[in-house]
């Protein structure tokens, strides 16, 4: 009898041990399918991210840039119709010449802008970029929009101004500066005055090649810098543009005993009957400034 109720205290100890497993089979079953669909669902937006990026641009940091992008459009319109500080008024009080008044401008613009802070924008109609431009180029500010290079100086103040900008990431916004062809247009736009700039070559660099976008040249240029090849940053894709057309603005055009200051035009580097593409050298204004420029 006794070996009798310990077979069946025993069978019964092993009903319930088999009956807890049998309920915890299945709570384990959904663990592992909600996990799987969780990895399933990870691995999907994964790769979707990953197409996006090639045949488009990165787009989480697309969203946070597109954010910056319009707060720094308000910042930019509050600092258009802002007025002069009083140093600066006195300052042009007595400069009537147009290019002087804008080497002023733009100086003082320069002084006074913090990093990251809103210039201006730039519009490249070529390839349909259209954005606000932000002073200096430390990971923060580019991750705003495209940087003016801060050993460069602002448009207007008769030197270089390069700007540096992603090309997958951030809104990329340079993503297709290698597709711009000689003659093809560049605007930007700043509080003093527009800027119009001609395409003339390009030029790939080592990341090292600082010179070869800041140096000054002889005539007012612009520089658009960006990462080449695409999803890389072993090498530096350079543009040059050359300024054909200046056309002051607030304070600029303003001169004083109540003129106003005309455009500024500047004759184009190429002549017309030169196709439209970029040349393999570029054959600087001033040789002895600045040796030739292979284009790629």
């Amino acid at each position: 009898m006794v070996v009798l109720r310990l077979d069946n205290a025993a069978r019964e100890r092993d009903g319930e041990r088999a009956l807890r497993s049998a309920r915890r089979r299945p709570r384990s079953r959904r663990v592992s399918r909600v996990l799987a669909s969780l990895l399933i669902a990870v691995g999907t937006l994964v790769i979707a991210d990953a197409v996006v990026t090639l045949v488009w641009q990165e787009p989480i940091s697309a969203l946070y840039a597109k954010l910056r992008q319009d707060h720094l459009k308000s910042a930019l319109r509050s600092a258009e119709r802002a007025p002069l500080p009083a140093a600066e008024r006195k300052a042009l009080a007595s400069v009537a010449d147009e290019s002087a008044r804008l080497a002023v401008l733009a100086r003082e613009l320069q002084r006074r802008t913090g990093e990251g802070s809103a210039v201006g924008r730039i519009d490249i109609p070529r390839i349909g970029a259209d954005f606000v431009v932000v002073n200096g180029t430390d990971t923060a500010a580019l991750e705003s929009g495209p940087g003016v290079y801060p050993q460069t100086g602002f448009p207007g103040s008769g030197g270089t101004t390069a700007i540096a900008g992603h090309r997958t990431t951030f809104l990329a916004p340079f993503r297709h500066i290698d597709a711009l062809a000689r003659g093809d247009l560049i605007h930007l736009n700043m509080p003093y005055a527009r800027f119009t700039y001609a395409v003339l070559a390009e030029r790939v660099v080592a990341p090292t090649d600082v010179r070869a976008a800041e140096a000054n040249v002889g005539y007012s240029r612009l520089v658009l810098s960006a990462c080449t090849p695409l999803f890389s940053a072993a090498k530096r894709l350079l543009v040059y543009a050359k300024l054909t057309r200046t056309v002051p603005v607030g304070a600029a055009l303003r001169l004083p005993a109540g003129v106003h200051a005309q455009p500024i035009e500047v004759a184009p580097h190429a002549t017309a009957a030169v196709p439209r593409r970029l040349p393999a050298v570029l054959i600087p204004l001033d040789p002895g400034v600045l040796s030739p420029i292979i284009a790629y």
